[in-house]
C-alpha cells in the first residue's frame, strides 16, 4: 500500500518544477518500461500491479525497488485515463553536450518547439533514422514531460537530447560545418547534396527559426508543396521528411 506522501510525490512529478527539484521523471506502461530497462537510465522505483510483477519476476534481480499497488492506487498516481499496469520513476540525466561529437555526425536542432507531442514524435523519428543527437533551445518544451516521453515511444532512452543556447553552440563549431535550416523561401530540399555531418534546424510552426539563429544558417531549405493550399507542415512531419531525405542522400553517395 502506498503512503499519502509517496502518492503525492509521484503525482507531483507530472509537473515540471517538481521533476526539476527531484531529478526524477515518470515512465508509464509495460512497453515504455521495457525500453527504459534496456537503456542506461537509472530506474529508481517501479509501482506495479500483482499481475505485472508475476510476469516480470526477473526484474526483481536488478535490485530496483518494486512496490505492488492496487488498480485503485495506480489510478491515483497515473496521468492516463486508463492506467496500464506499471509506473516507474527514473533518474533524469544531466546535459552532456559534446561539440566534437556534434561535428562528427548529423544532428537536429530544435528552436522553440512548444508542443510535447511534436517533440516526442521528432525524437522517435530521429531514432528511426539513426540520428543520435538532438540539440534543443532552452525555450523548447521539456523532454521529460510525460507527454513527450509517451510520444517518443522509448526513443528518448536512445537519443541524446541536450538543452543549450543553440546560437552559441553553432558559433563554437568549425566555420565550415554545414548548418541547414527550414524556411518557406529556402531552396528545394530534394536538390541538396547532404553529407554525413551537419546540423538541421527546425523552428516552431508559429514563429519559425529565431532571428539570432537564422543569421547563422548557411543553407536555407524548403520542402516544396505539390498543389496544396496548406500554409505549412506540422513540424514533426517536416522533421520526418527532412531526416528521410538527408539519410537517402547520404546512403546514395556512400
Amino acid at each position: 500500500m502506498l503512503s499519502k506522501s509517496k502518492i503525492q510525490h509521484i503525482k507531483s512529478l507530472h509537473l515540471k518544477k517538481f521533476r526539476e527539484n527531484s531529478g526524477e521523471f515518470i515512465v508509464e506502461g509495460p512497453k515504455l518500461l521495457a525500453e527504459l530497462l534496456k537503456s542506461d537510465f537509472v530506474v529508481k522505483s517501479i509501482f506495479a500491479t500483482n499481475g505485472w510483477i508475476k510476469q516480470n519476476i526477473d526484474i526483481a534481480n536488478r535490485q530496483i525497488e518494486i512496490v505492488e499497488v492496487s488498480h485503485g492506487e495506480l489510478d491515483r498516481i497515473s496521468g492516463f485515463k486508463t492506467p496500464n499496469q506499471v509506473i516507474a520513476l527514473a533518474e533524469a540525466k544531466k546535459n552532456n553536450l559534446n561539440p566534437d561529437q556534434i561535428q562528427d555526425s548529423f544532428s537536429l536542432a530544435l528552436d522553440g518547439i512548444s508542443d510535447p507531442g511534436n517533440l516526442g514524435t521528432i525524437i522517435r523519428t530521429a531514432d528511426w533514422y539513426g540520428i543520435r543527437n538532438i540539440i534543443v533551445s532552452e525555450d523548447t518544451v521539456e523532454c521529460l514531460n510525460p507527454k513527450v516521453v509517451q510520444a517518443s515511444m522509448g526513443s528518448l532512452f536512445r537519443v541524446q537530447v541536450n538543452y543549450t543556447n543553440v546560437a552559441a553552440l553553432i558559433e563554437s563549431l568549425n566555420p565550415d560545418f554545414p548548418v541547414y535550416g527550414t524556411f518557406m523561401d529556402g531552396k528545394n530540399i530534394y536538390n541538396e547534396n547532404f553529407t554525413k555531418v551537419g546540423m538541421l534546424i527546425l523552428g516552431s510552426e508559429s514563429h519559425g527559426i529565431s532571428e539570432n539563429i537564422e543569421i547563422l544558417v548557411k543553407t536555407r531549405l524548403h520542402i516544396p508543396s505539390l498543389c496544396s493550399k496548406a500554409e505549412s507542415l506540422n513540424v514533426s512531419v517536416a522533421a520526418a521528411i527532412c531526416c528521410s531525405e538527408i539519410k537517402r542522400t547520404v546512403l546514395k553517395n556512400n
